[in-house]
Formats: C-alpha cells, sequence, structure tokens
C-alpha cells in the first residue's frame, strides 16, 4: 500500500485525483498506475486499469491469475469490472467511496454470483492515510489551490 500512496501524491502533484495502484504477482510489483484522467484527457485513465494494463503487459497475458491489485480507493464500476474480467485473485484497498465505490459501498462486483468471476477482497488497509489525502486534494481545489477542471 506505501507504494500505491506514493503513486497517489505523484498524481495528486500533477492535478489528478489522488489514487495509486499496484499490481503484485508473486511478491513482485508487475503494474503501477496513477490516476491521469485529466493528463491524458481519458476518462478511464483511472488508476487500476493502469496498473492492470501493464501488469497483462508484464505477464503477457490478459488472465491475471494470481495477482493481487493493490490501490488507495474502493474501485469504481469500470474498474471493478475490468479486475472481475482479467480474473485477479484479490484486491486490497484503502479508503471506501461511497459515492462511487463498486466493492461494497454502491454494490459489489467482486462477489456478485451472477458474474463468472469472484475475487477476494481487503478493506481498510490505511484508509485513513488514503482519506487524509484526498481530502486535503480535494480542500485545495474547491479553495482555488488545485486543477479547475472536473475531479
Amino acid at each position: 500500500m506505501d507504494e500505491a500512496l506514493a503513486l497517489a501524491r505523484s498524481a495528486a502533484a500533477q492535478g489528478e485525483v489522488p489514487v495509486g495502484a499496484v499490481a503484485l504477482f508473486e511478491g513482485r510489483v508487475v503494474g503501477r498506475g496513477a490516476n491521469a484522467r485529466e493528463s491524458a484527457r481519458d476518462p478511464t485513465a483511472h488508476a487500476e486499469l493502469l496498473a492492470i494494463q501493464e501488469a497483462a503487459r508484464a505477464l503477457g497475458r490478459w488472465r491475471l491469475t494470481g495477482v493481487t491489485v493493490v490501490v488507495t480507493l474502493e474501485p469504481c464500476a469500470m474498474c471493478a469490472g475490468a479486475m472481475v474480467l482479467a480474473r485477479i485473485d484479490r484486491l486490497v484497498f484503502a479508503a471506501s467511496d461511497p459515492k462511487a465505490g463498486c466493492v461494497g459501498s454502491l454494490q459489489d462486483l467482486s462477489a456478485d454470483p451472477r458474474l463468472n468471476h469472484r475475487f477476494e477482497v481487503e478493506r481498510g488497509v490505511k484508509a485513513a492515510e488514503a482519506s487524509d489525502l484526498l481530502r486535503a486534494f480535494f480542500r485545495a481545489r474547491r479553495s482555488g489551490a488545485g486543477n479547475e477542471s472536473d475531479p
């Protein structure tokens, strides 16, 4: 989670919503991502998707069985859906997202029996640190010190 938090801080420094993610396989990092929607001008440039894409390239396969994704914020529907489709084994996240989280907050795509894959979830790892980072980012944005584009 420390590396994901460092990626989140880096994203914030670039004017991005501070979310960072890493993908682990057999104890080593095989993918990294930090939110890049603003800089890439891409609504799909979420930290989790970037980490998953890098992991797929590093492992040479789209089925990411054996992979754990570690992320600073509960994944949205798009990212949780990508984890289902990528067949990840495990997700570890820090802060819950009551407005957009789809791994327990609004719904739970990780455990939906209607889907063809389910994955293990560990919630709340370093949640206070990730939440503080997000709060500080949005406080600065509201005060006019941050990026003026949509979050």
